[in-house]
């Protein structure tokens, strides 16, 4: 169950393909905890931006700006905005917890003989793999600049992100490793 949520895009008016006289506002958001699209109602006044991120849990002291969460979206129902804006709040998820995406680094197995989990990252050929698997033998990898340091990739947060979104863009893979199906 997502806890918070990032903005992507927020429609006052509601969709534009919607018919009738009763248009409510929307926001189309990304999901922290398990990267999902979704569709959310907000409240009535409530002041929602481009790139904010919300609760979508009442807890003690914290409101929740959100009616309701509609439904999951799929990532070809994102507006050009929301998709646009994805790449960006991405980025900030990826950075506030990078232990957790740090984890494919420091632990994905091989697959067989022939193929390994990390050449699902865009940019990490057989090559850059092997480096990978050899320095995280010596020591797992304590942070996104450590990895960055030690193996000379430029942006390995970015690598993650290119992922993410494919994954999100519903691109028939046999592997996931971070978005569930």
């Amino acid at each position: 169950m997502e806890s918070y949520a990032r903005i992507l895009d927020y429609l006052p008016n509601g969709r534009q393909t919607e018919r009738g006289f009763h248009r409510e506002p929307l926001a189309l958001a990304l999901g922290e905890d398990e990267l999902k699209l979704l569709e959310i109602v907000p409240k009535p006044g409530a002041p929602l931006a481009t790139g904010q991120r919300i609760p979508l849990v009442p807890g003690p002291g914290v409101a929740v700006p959100i009616d309701h969460v509609r439904r999951r979206l799929a990532y070809d129902e994102l507006t050009v905005t929301a998709r646009t804006e994805l790449t960006n709040a991405l980025e900030a998820v990826v950075r506030e917890s990078p232990a957790r995406y740090l984890r494919v680094f420091n632990d994905a197995p091989a697959v067989s003989r022939r193929f390994h989990l990390l050449e699902l990252l865009p940019g990490i050929g057989k090559k850059t793999m092997q480096q990978i698997v050899d320095e995280r033998r010596r020591a797992p990898f304590a942070s996104f600049a450590d990895l960055e340091s030690r193996l000379h990739l430029k942006s390995p947060e970015r690598l993650v992100v290119a992922r993410i979104e494919q994954e999100l863009s519903g691109a028939d893979d046999k592997y996931r490793l971070f978005v569930a199906p």
